[in-house]
């Protein structure tokens, strides 16, 4: 969703070996979430809509498929039919904005709660915290009286330097999608629409108005789709949000392959596709290709596409009053879906609650990943400790609201500092540093959305008297922690980062300090990867946190102090360089007026695991105060049919001092294909809490379909048989078991 400066923005097939194969008709999906089925938009309420669509003037019907507020598109109230009530929500509810332009409306009443971001959610890979995540974000949607939250947002990763890497899930379509479908579940148990965005393949800031992304059918199908296809199949998430770049030439707000030919008659999407605010570029073509409501930013409402444009090409027969009724419909049908219409009892919503709170920081204890602990640094040993400096500008900074995405009004966000204020014993004292300062080159600071080095330029030169400060405080001090990274004005939707480099002078200052005392730790709060190798060698224990809601403080401080055990784990590679990382090594980020995706498949690890390059930390990675021990895998039995499901189960052993959460990962590989591959992809996970000496199960169930390719030649899913490794491991570069199956 675009801020108030949007309106600044400037507005081959792959041929595969096909013989001796077993076709499917669509990839299904493993258990991990099963329980998690959408309810799907009936045709209960048709004879009513078709009744007051009868009744409607041209001119009431085109009212509804366009916003005529900033967040809001037209009711007919003669015939009780509401405005669609909308809100932005990354992060939880957007606060109340002005009917007609983007400053807030000034209430007291539009408080709510501050979520982690959804990096932070896929850190947990724990499919029960994304339904939690929805569930609770859904009753303050309600609690707000809004029928639809835009959100979640669920592209994938392409580039680290991406501006919105931290609202978005990960790099990897299978932990996108499983973390998708309980987030939209969970939000459309409480009567309101989720709107899956942006679709599709807007995984970069830089042009995103107008680049015009080059995607092969096959690398769009495993890669950019599943997310989506399984946001609608499984989760039936009632709308979707078109994004703002071109598609293979044609605007995705207007693409008539992508909206209509896959996500209708492919997928058999039954809600309503909404424009990402001032994405649309036509009047006739729009509506044909398949958008239902066109929303914007400050022009007069009735200037929009879908308004009066519509108005004139309908009586000049241009479009048809048939297709507008097809349209008015689909809203309807949503808007009976979701009890705003109908006279049924609608879920009331509660919002910014203590139980709400505590969902944040449930989802926030389980998203802070161990990076390093050598020496068992941490958890904290507080047996002889009188003081603890706490160290740089992120110990207080706050990230409900900041840069130029959809940010959260909250009157609790609990930051770094106070966290450790609220846990620590009142006998230690806190000596606090802020080390460096957030600053910006206001004269170079470059035009929102142009090109990725015109985002936003830093001043990394650390002020003396800061400096002084922070070093004294660590020479004084028996511990350090030093809290760095980034923030959600470096961060910022409508503009990719020019470098991984830390901003602000950060690495120099925590040379520094560790300089004078080794005893520091350091914590990365961030939602996107940044160049820490150097840091990474000079520090006993590097922790990542994120964006992470109302409650991170505590949890964080939680964390380090050992009453949580830390079990979050990267949803994203962390490379050593950006050269290393697909996109940049395939010098195919960002193009100009074109990109081309020229690494196919190859996204994220599947690329650095393909081609043997070193990460800094690889995808899924995350270590624990405590040890585990895999044994005993096993398969339910050595072949199977292409309509077989494989168990795959092994024993998970804690073999340290503490309670502790592993995140099992299944990655399944196939060495002799006969088409290019990745040299394993993730295909299941299963977190679970094992009690210090004691032994669980873990069961992952993977459908043989989830090992199709997309074969282009037939258009179809497609399992080659053969014989294929399942590898369980605790991140894709830390495999301990494999066990082999043969595929029929």
């Amino acid at each position: 969703m675009k801020n108030k400066l949007i309106y600044l923005s400037v507005a081959i097939a792959f041929v595969a070996f096909t013989s001796c194969k077993n076709e499917v008709s669509a990839q299904s999906d493993s258990n991990e979430t099963k329980g998690y089925e959408g309810k799907e938009i009936t045709a209960e309420f048709d004879a009513e809509i078709d009744k007051l669509v009868a009744q409607m003037t041209l001119e009431e019907k085109i009212g509804m498929l366009h916003g005529n507020s900033m967040f809001t598109s037209g009711g007919v109230k003669r015939l009780g039919i509401p405005e669609l009530k909308m809100a932005d929500g990354p992060l939880g509810v957007r606060e109340e904005i002005s009917r007609d332009n983007w400053s807030p409306a000034g209430l007291t009443n539009d408080f709510a709660t501050y979520y982690p971001a959804a990096g932070a959610l896929a850190a947990t890979w724990n499919t029960e915290m994304a339904y939690t995540f929805g569930n609770s974000v859904g009753q303050e949607l309600r609690a707000r009286d809004k029928d639809m939250l835009l959100s979640p947002a669920i592209n994938i990763v392409r580039t680290p330097l991406g501006g919105r890497t931290y609202e978005y899930l990960t790099e990897d379509p299978f932990l996108n999608k499983k973390m998708a479908v309980p987030m939209v579940v969970g939000l459309q148990d409480n009567d309101v629409m989720a709107c899956v965005k942006h679709f599709a393949a807007n995984n970069q800031e830089t042009n995103r108005d107008f680049v015009d992304v080059q995607i092969d059918e096959r690398t769009l199908r495993e890669i950019y789709l599943p997310a989506f296809e399984s946001a609608v199949k499984e989760g039936k998430a009632y709308s979707i949000m078109g994004a703002y770049n071109k598609f293979r030439g044609e605007y995705l707000c207007e693409n008539d392959y992508m909206l209509n030919k896959v996500l209708r008659d492919e997928w058999g999407f039954k809600g309503i596709v909404v424009s990402d605010w001032a994405a649309v570029h036509s009047t006739v073509k729009s509506l044909n290709n398949g958008l239902d409501i066109e929303m914007g930013t400050p022009k007069k409402f009735n200037e929009f596409f879908l308004a009066d444009k519509l108005i004139a090409a309908a009586k000049a027969g241009e479009v048809s009053e048939a297709e507008i009724d097809k349209h008015v419909k689909r809203i309807l049908r949503s808007l009976f879906q979701v009890k705003a219409m109908g006279g049924k009892d609608r879920v009331k919503g509660s919002i910014a609650t203590e139980a709400h709170y505590q969902d944040a920081y449930k989802i926030a204890a389980e998203a802070v990943v161990l990076l390093k602990n050598e020496n068992n640094a941490l958890p904290l040993k507080l047996e002889d400790v009188k003081s603890i400096a706490v160290i740089g500008n992120n110990a207080t900074k706050k990230n409900a609201l900041g840069g130029f995405g959809a940010g959260v009004k909250t009157k609790r966000e609990v930051t770094p500092l106070d966290g450790l204020k609220n846990r620590l014993p009142s006998s230690i004292k806190i000596n606090y540093a802020e080390g460096y300062l957030e600053r910006y080159d206001e004269k170079n600071k470059g035009n929102l959305g142009n090109i990725t080095s015109n985002g936003p330029v830093t001043i990394d030169k650390l002020d003396p008297a800061k400096l002084k400060e922070a070093i004294d405080a660590a020479k004084n001090s028996d511990v350090a922690i030093i809290f760095a990274g980034s923030n959600r004005d470096y961060e910022t939707e409508s503009s990719d980062r020019s470098s991984l480099k830390l901003p602000f002078g950060q690495e120099e200052l925590i040379k520094k300090v560790l300089e004078v005392n080794p005893k520091t730790i350091v914590v990365m709060v961030a939602g996107a990867p940044f160049d820490i190798e150097e840091i990474k060698n000079k520090t006993n224990a590097l922790v990542w946190s994120w964006f992470n809601g109302s409650e991170g403080g505590n949890a964080l401080a939680d964390v380090l102090l050992g009453k949580i055990n830390p079990s979050g784990k990267l949803p994203w590679t962390m490379p050593k360089k950006l050269m290393d990382s697909p996109a940049h090594a395939t010098n195919s980020f960002p193009g100009d007026r074109t990109v081309n995706y020229a690494e196919g498949i190859l996204v994220g690890y599947r690329w650095f695991d393909t081609k043997k390059v070193e990460p800094l930390y690889p995808f899924g990675y995350g270590l624990s105060y405590t040890t585990f021990a895999f044994d005993n895998a096993k398969t339910d039995k050595k072949s199977y049919t292409v309509d077989e499901t494989i168990t795959v189960s092994l024993t998970v052993k804690n073999t340290g001092k503490v309670d502790g959460k592993e995140v099992v990962q299944l990655y399944a590989s196939k060495s002799d294909s006969k088409i290019t591959r990745a040299a394993q992809e993730l295909k299941g996970f299963q977190k679970v809490l094992v009690k210090t000496g004691n032994s669980e199960t873990v069961t992952i169930k993977i459908p043989v379909k989830e090992l199709a390719y997309y074969n282009v030649e037939t258009k179809k899913w497609t399992v080659e048989p053969g014989n294929y490794t399942l590898k369980l491991g605790s991140s894709s570069r830390d495999i301990k078991k494999e066990v082999n199956v043969i595929v029929k």
